[in-house]
């Protein structure tokens, strides 16, 4: 592996990406452009060598202390590594998943439960059960999103979706479903009927777990 200070300035990470674009460049040299640099004793390019390797093991999503185990990487450069897998990971376009039992979605939509707004979320399925795309549907108070069947269905409908999951964050910390939700359950699955699309699962989530309103027969 080369050393940073012996690649040619074309040839160096930052450079390559501005001259070619990031798809471009290595998982090693993406992940040397994060460091931003190497320490008094490891070059970027041999400490970015390592914690790729511990990333390979890891299934990109290591812990803190697995990182800080890595010589050459501190506290700073850990939790800069762990910020940036999670973004990552948050990001993947989720296409094609397929959706044995609703709470599989949970992944896909879990970095917005600790959110001090409500978010409604929306999640097309084909006929597979196969996730096609995950949305935010509205934003709202602290305990209260308004939502409409037909901001819902517009993009299932461009997606030719078969199913909808639904699902919102519940800030305040209850999971037990309120009136409104029940009510916007009940007519999104009527809406639904009509356009042909099924209502999976409305599913209420936060730190401390979620609540299914097809597990729990509502």
């Amino acid at each position: 592996m080369k050393k940073f200070i012996s690649l040619p300035i074309h040839e160096r990470p930052r450079e390559k990406l501005q001259q070619k674009g990031a798809k471009y460049l290595s998982d090693l040299e993406l992940l040397a452009i994060l460091l931003g640099s190497g320490t008094k004793n490891s070059d970027v390019m041999v400490l970015a060598g390592r914690i790729l390797k511990v990333l390979d093991k890891t299934s990109t999503n290591p812990s803190l202390e697995e990182l800080k185990s890595i010589e050459g990487v501190g506290p700073a450069k850990a939790t800069l590594i762990a910020a940036a897998t999670e973004f990552a990971r948050r990001r993947i376009r989720p296409e094609g998943l397929k959706i044995e039992f609703p709470p599989d979605v949970l992944p896909l939509i879990q970095h917005i439960e600790d959110r001090k707004q409500e978010h409604f979320i929306c999640i097309s399925l084909n006929g597979a059960n196969e996730v096609i795309a995950v949305r935010t549907v509205s934003v709202g108070l602290v305990n209260k999103t308004q939502v409409h069947p037909r901001e819902v269905f517009a993009d299932p409908i461009t997606d030719r979706a078969s199913a909808i999951i639904v699902a919102h964050n519940h800030p305040a910390g209850s999971l037990t479903p309120s009136k409104m939700d029940t009510e916007i359950t009940t007519r999104l699955q009527a809406a639904g009927k009509t356009l042909g699309i099924k209502l999976v699962d409305h599913i209420i989530f936060n730190r401390k777990g979620y609540f299914s309103f097809l597990q729990n027969n509502i």
